[in-house]
């Protein structure tokens, strides 16, 4: 026999996805064609301060371009992949899958 109707998704031991405790990787390109790669748990705020001149190395390369972002729910993963798009391969596969 079939499952009744939307009983595939009301298993409760599976975690719930809570858009408020997310955690995103940005890139931006910056005026002097860099890209500039950041983390934050409020994109809309961080890249206020951006264009706001809040953040030291941006606010000489204004205007920056939000490129791309990714969104995690675990910190500590957003973290990880900041830091491995700041390595020498993480740069390597950002701009060749990326930008």
């Amino acid at each position: 026999s079939f499952p009744q109707k939307n009983s595939l998704f009301r298993n409760s031991h599976q975690p719930t996805l809570d858009l408020h405790n997310m955690y995103y990787v940005y890139i931006l390109k910056c005026s002097n064609n860099k890209t500039y790669v950041g983390c934050t748990n409020d994109l809309k705020r961080r890249l206020k301060d951006h264009s706001q001149s809040k953040v030291p190395y941006t606010k000489s390369h204004l205007p920056v371009e939000l490129i791309s972002y990714f969104a995690f729910n675990n910190k500590y993963k957003a973290f990880e992949f900041e830091k491995y798009l700041k390595s020498g391969s993480g740069r390597v596969f950002m701009r060749k899958r990326l930008i």
